[in-house]
């Protein structure tokens, strides 16, 4: 490797330990920086495998400069799904090398206490170790970004609540989150940590056990017999305040959604498949309205035929190098942590 190529890498990785520290940026500088240190007379011919450029589908740092092109000066809209959590220790559903996957849908969870007691048995074990993810650079890169005033709405598929605890603020959980609970009867809104703590006392045989985690929270499970429910104080059964498949997303959120759609001038998918018509529709509807499309992501998606630009690269490295990119903040690039 030359020694500018990595150069390159090391001010990547600087980027990646330094999240809290990015001031602000105009873009026309951080794009003159980016190219300076990425020119092609300062880089080794490129890898095929690691920097391609197919008609619009691109990876590496030309792929990365193609969007900043994109949305410099722009206002950036954003939309993430479960691909952007994997970093995170979480799994996701249509990735390259996920395995099958048969979630539980919202007809299956009401049709009665059998398939709720296998929910909530699987769901004790998951989200014990759901709660012991953490944003991973990805989440920090988008929460940097919205500082900066660069993406100014975010809207996720994700119920795991990590864009938030990374700092996100302008944000809408698409499907919900995990971390609350709403009884079926009364509409009441508890809490998750609550609800784990009286299954836990209950179920002491299954609190304890492991088992392989799922995008959703819950873990595969085989046996759950004798596992004991735990209800509304109006008797009312519990379910996680999430979207189930087959759930409709509640209209009041899509319409907030929409409108933050219909307020952006480029529109930033990270980690969806999208295909599911609850984050497909956003893409449609910005292609329809003219609005460039940028999808990242690892294989292919609903939404290629309308992206603008799509970049196939995980989403941890794609949103830090976007996010040095249109930033380009001097602590990170000229600082190495000890």
């Amino acid at each position: 490797m030359g020694a500018s190529h990595q150069g390159v890498r090391q001010r990547r990785s600087a980027v990646m330990r330094n999240w809290r520290s990015w001031p602000s940026k105009h873009h026309r500088r951080a794009r003159k920086l980016w190219r300076e240190a990425t020119a092609e007379k300062t880089l080794p011919s490129p890898d095929p495998s690691t920097d391609v450029t197919l008609g619009r589908v691109n990876a590496g740092p030309r792929g990365i400069d193609h969007a900043v092109d994109l949305i410099a000066g722009r206002r950036v809209l954003a939309l993430t799904g479960a691909g952007l959590s994997t970093d995170s220790g979480i799994p996701d559903y249509r990735g390259p090398g996920s395995p099958p996957r048969t979630p539980m849908t919202y007809a299956e969870f009401v049709s009665g206490e059998a398939a709720q007691r296998r929910y909530w048995a699987r769901a004790l074990v998951g989200w014990r170790q759901l709660s012991y993810a953490d944003p991973n650079p990805g989440h920090h890169a988008l929460a940097a970004l919205e500082r900066g005033g660069v993406v100014t709405g975010l809207i996720t598929q994700n119920v795991d609540g990590l864009h938030s605890r990374a700092g996100q603020h302008q944000l809408i959980d698409l499907h919900g989150r995990v971390a609350n609970v709403v009884c079926l009867t009364c509409r009441h809104s508890s809490s998750r940590r609550e609800v784990h703590r009286r299954l836990s006392d209950l179920n002491p045989h299954v609190a304890d056990r492991t088992g392989t985690i799922a995008p959703d929270g819950d873990a595969v499970l085989d046996d759950v017999d004798g596992f004991q429910l735990v209800r509304c104080a109006c008797g009312g059964a519990l379910k996680p305040d999430v979207v189930f498949f087959g759930e409709n997303v509640p209209r009041d959120r899509v319409a907030h959604a929409m409108g933050w759609l219909d307020q952006a001038e480029v529109l930033l998918v990270a980690g969806s498949s999208l295909h599911v018509m609850s984050g497909f529709r956003f893409v449609r509807r910005a292609a329809e309205a003219g609005i460039p499309v940028i999808i990242i992501n690892r294989g292919p998606t609903r939404g290629d035929a309308l992206a603008t630009r799509k970049l196939e690269m995980g989403c941890a490295q794609a949103l830090t190098d976007l996010a040095y990119a249109v930033r380009a903040p001097d602590s990170a690039v000229h600082h190495q942590p000890a």
